[in-house]
């Protein structure tokens, strides 16, 4: 095989190209196509009144509203939808075949009703590569199916995520306050109710146990990632407050190899948006962190481990601008002393060697672009410097000019939106751009970044970013003569925003 295969492509993940079929595909229980397999569809028309109508039937009638047919698992609209995306050519109909891991439980599959064995799988093919740096054998959020499989409350968490991201296919980047949403009330109401037997079941787990599972520390878990595709904003906060809560009562004693890695990455990936969403929040929103020497001792970065694959050096030193940050904002000016502490931080940002951080990661089965990361990494470190530049000059009182920074940047994240699958992981380093630029042409670009982020990820969290960031270059155009420290203006917002 010389080209990948069409399914491999349309899964968003590396094919071997070793053979027809593919190892990927014969491991996944998929159909290995060379390209798009023609689909029939029911009725003489793909779309318009005529949808779904046979000849035999004269009538005129409007194309039906989107619905779980009961006797198949694939939504019928999703099927009918034949020259416009379709979450057909990601998410096999269990009919025929299932993507699941062939490893899992036959008996404990068969219990499932179509739904959640749809959304099972709707999770496994889309939202677990789209949650991590690299998709490969070992994602720990594909970890996280066979412990759902014996875990109501787990299964509900990761089921609303499947449909809450479903659900946002229909939903545009922006919108005018005439237009009416377009989401389905059926696909809707599913992440709903979902959503609702999850919250409903960690409740009567937490009243009745003084320690907990890893499941239910992931069923917490997964409710942060599933207000990211909800809103971004508000609750987030307590699931992450709760999640690290419930790691301190979660048994230790030996789970098992499995339970280890998926412990250590709930514990990264904690650290990770506690790091980044501390710098948009309120001050002292969430609880005190382990400190920066501290939190050097983490786990080593490994990208296909990684939600976002900000190198931990950079986030490290984030989390301390953003403890000085706070202090500032309480009113507690630091002395010199502490002047020359957060100068040694950024110091030891500027200087981060990006290319040497990227070729050292720990390889792993899947294939690379060293260059790509590098450009992930860099990203950080220009955002980490241009956040940590304004909380140095809200302690000196002086401001410093970083045009030169935002331009890098701008141009960094302009590049990845061509040809690159890292562009879903940098939101942070687009808002904080966004936050500096002064410029219409960069800003163009940036939304422009913001929209190819939204395609790649339907998470609504990056349309809020949009309009907050809209909403402050309208406030410092109106108001040029002021200064706007946006470190304490973004956190005084009407919501506590999770912008990753």
């Amino acid at each position: 095989m010389i080209d990948a295969c069409y399914t491999c492509r349309r899964r968003h993940i590396n094919c071997d190209r070793t053979q027809t079929p593919c190892l990927k595909c014969q491991k996944a229980g998929l159909k290995c196509l060379d390209k798009r397999p023609i689909r029939w569809v029911q009725g003489v028309a793909i779309r318009g009144n005529m949808r779904g109508r046979s000849h035999q039937d004269n009538s005129v009638c409007s194309s039906p509203v989107e619905q779980v047919d009961t006797r198949s698992t694939t939504p019928v609209g999703i099927l009918q939808q034949a020259q416009t995306f379709s979450l057909v050519d990601l998410v096999p109909t269990h009919s025929a075949q299932t993507s699941l891991p062939g490893s899992l439980n036959d008996v404990a599959l068969s219990n499932l009703d179509r739904l959640k064995h749809y959304y099972l799988d709707y999770y496994n093919d889309r939202i677990c590569q789209l949650l991590i740096v690299y998709d490969s054998d070992n994602n720990p959020f594909r970890s996280l199916i066979p412990l759902a499989l014996n875990d109501a409350v787990l299964l509900d968490a990761i089921c609303a995520l499947a449909a809450r991201h479903r659900a946002n296919f229909n939903q545009p980047f922006s919108s005018t306050p005439t237009q009416a949403s377009s989401v389905s009330p059926n696909v809707d109401g599913e992440a709903l109710r979902f959503k609702h037997g999850a919250i409903q079941g960690l409740s009567k787990s937490l009243t009745a146990q003084r320690s907990y599972h890893d499941s239910t520390v992931a069923s917490v878990f997964l409710l942060v990632f599933l207000d990211l595709v909800e809103s971004g904003c508000d609750r987030w906060n307590y699931h992450l407050e709760g999640a690290k809560s419930l790691m301190a009562l979660t048994p230790t004693h030996d789970p098992g190899r499995t339970l280890q890695r998926i412990r250590k990455f709930i514990v990264k990936q904690t650290h990770l948006i506690e790091a980044l969403g501390a710098t948009f929040v309120r001050p002292e929103l969430l609880s005190k962190s382990s400190s920066i020497d501290e939190s050097a001792n983490l786990l080593q970065d490994v990208v296909e481990e990684s939600f976002l694959g900000c190198p931990e050096y950079i986030l490290t030193a984030v989390q301390f601008f953003s403890l000085q940050r706070d202090l500032i904002a309480n009113g507690n000016r630091s002395d010199q002393a502490s002047i020359h502490e957060v100068i040694s931080v950024y110091d030891a940002v500027r200087e981060f060697d990006c290319k040497t951080w990227a070729t050292a990661l720990p390889q792993e089965s899947v294939t690379r672009d060293i260059d790509d990361l590098c450009k992930l990494a860099r990203t950080y470190q220009l955002g980490a410097m241009l956040y940590g530049r304004r909380v140095l000059d809200a302690l000196e009182q002086i401001r410093t000019n970083q045009d030169s920074v935002v331009a890098e940047l701008v141009g960094i994240i302009n590049s990845l939106q061509h040809g690159s699958n890292l562009l879903k992981c940098i939101l942070w380093s687009i808002t904080v751009a966004g936050l500096e630029s002064e410029s219409q042409l960069q800003r163009d670009i940036l939304i422009q970044a913001l929209e190819s982020f939204w395609m790649d990820t339907k998470c609504l969290n990056v349309t809020h970013a949009a309009k907050i960031l809209q909403a402050h270059w309208i406030n410092i155009d109106t108001h040029k003569a002021e200064v706007s420290d946006w470190i304490f203006d973004i956190c005084q917002l009407s919501h506590d925003w999770l912008l990753l």
